[in-house]
């Protein structure tokens, strides 16, 4: 599908926030607005991540407006890493950005990794998120026990072979989250889908269907 990619800055919390948004070309619709969070910025996590940018592809070819968006103290980013903590004000921020510009349309969340973990925080608690879309959620360390409580419609993809969230440990957590939940794993080598982004984007598309 044709888009339209414009270098955007946003007002946050901790001053400006760098973005990419991306629409379908006129006179395609957009069906959805779409969020999407990056891995850690402390280990070379931004929104120009090769698996955050598949996601993005996937919102797109569903007709979604895409935000990809840098966490504070990320590229031209202002602030500095926040632990988590002011990352969720982060993506508060975009997501206020994204329901003003495409009012009255369902706005979806994701992320991959760390950004997983951001985006199941905030969207959790969240009336107006139509569902969230959990990429290599960083299962093995911190506390999920929130998501037994989340009733937002969850849909978890993950790598067979993820370093940083076991199959089994995974399993444990999807299992105890709230309902509606999906989980769809894909046969890769590691964390970052590293051959296997074609299966990736594909099962990020049949999500967000």
């Amino acid at each position: 599908m044709a888009r339209k990619l414009q270098s955007i800055f946003l007002i946050g919390p901790a001053g400006r926030l760098e973005a990419l948004l991306e629409e379908p070309e006129p006179p395609n619709r957009i069906e959805r607005a779409f969020v999407v969070c990056h891995p850690h910025p402390q280990h070379g996590g931004t929104m120009h991540n090769k698996v955050v940018f598949r996601i993005a592809k996937a919102g797109r070819s569903t007709g979604a407006a895409v935000l990809r968006f840098n966490f504070r103290g990320v590229g031209a980013s202002s602030g500095t890493y926040d632990a988590g903590e002011g990352e969720q004000d982060d993506l508060r921020a975009a997501m206020q950005y994204m329901q003003e510009r495409y009012a009255g349309i369902p706005l979806v969340v994701g992320g991959f990794s760390f950004g997983s973990r951001i985006s199941l925080r905030v969207c959790c608690g969240h009336p107006t998120v139509e569902r969230i879309i959990a990429v290599g959620t960083p299962v093995n360390r911190g506390d999920l026990s929130y998501l037994e409580a989340c009733g937002c419609p969850k849909h978890f993809v993950h790598s067979t072979q993820d370093e940083f969230g076991s199959r089994s440990n995974l399993e444990r957590v999807f299992a105890t989250a709230g309902q509606p939940k999906d989980l769809t794993w894909i046969e890769a080598s590691d964390h970052f889908f590293s051959d296997s982004l074609d299966a990736l984007e594909d099962a990020v598309r049949k999500a967000l269907g």
